[in-house]
């Protein structure tokens, strides 16, 4: 099976971990769109834009099922997406949403960008939520272990109050559980484990994983090893309007 997956930059790359792990016999095609990043900033209409051109840009490349592992895209475009294409699509949040529910989990709170907590998408599930949108350029800037990130981690968690589990409501956030394990003792849950744990692919055939962005550079590559232990191939991809 040919599984597409797509983020706004190498977040999504912990829901690829999370399938292969579960999956390990299929091909994955991974687009990162670095050349726009961060999302969770960016307003509706742009959101709707780039999610267009990568669904689109999958569908050109075959694939049977499509992964949004992009929660500021899950939370404010799925409904109207899965609508628009006949292509199985499956979102972050809703087998997120599942997993609390079936397992009745109280006392959740949430991180995520300011957009997925705009959408108010997960407000059936959580007590309390912190918009961070410092997480993603600290990630995608390589900058984990740095006294600045720390930081950032200290001032969200202050803010978000006690709880005993974090939904990492971006799928880059996954990137900084070593850190807020080091600063908390809440139970983080990563949106990944609940895709690989709802989604309903085959498991034959030979695994494959090509990457592609849209704006590749050093520091990019750098951090995608850090990710990704399976062997890729990788390629740089602007998408035309």
């Amino acid at each position: 099976m040919r599984v597409g997956i797509f983020d706004s930059g190498i977040g999504g790359l912990t829901v690829l971990n999370c399938l292969i792990e579960s999956y390990p016999n299929n091909e994955y095609i991974y687009f990162g769109d670095t050349l726009n990043l961060p999302y969770g900033t960016k307003s509706l209409e742009q959101l709707r834009e780039y999610a267009d051109k990568i669904i689109n840009f999958l569908i050109s490349k075959r694939v049977d099922i499509i992964v949004i592992a992009c929660g500021t895209i899950s939370s404010n475009l799925y409904e109207e997406i899965k609508e628009k294409y006949s292509i199985p699509i499956i979102d972050v949040l809703t087998p997120t949403v599942k997993y609390i529910k079936e397992n009745n989990l109280n006392n959740v709170g949430v991180f995520a960008t300011p957009m997925t907590i705009k959408s108010g998408a997960l407000n059936s599930v959580v007590n309390n939520s912190i918009s961070c949108p410092l997480f993603v350029p600290l990630i995608e800037s390589g900058k984990i272990n740095t006294k600045e990130c720390d930081e950032a981690v200290i001032d969200y968690l202050k803010r978000l109050g006690d709880c005993e589990y974090i939904i990492l409501g971006c799928t880059h956030y996954p990137v900084l559980e070593k850190v807020i394990n080091k600063h908390s003792n809440s139970k983080l849950i990563n949106m990944g484990q609940c895709v690989s744990n709802y989604i309903n692919i085959s498991n034959e055939g030979k695994l494959k994983v090509t990457l592609y962005f849209s704006l590749l550079s050093d520091e990019l590559l750098k951090n995608i090893s850090t990710i990704i232990k399976t062997p890729y191939e990788i390629k740089q991809q602007v998408l035309s309007n």
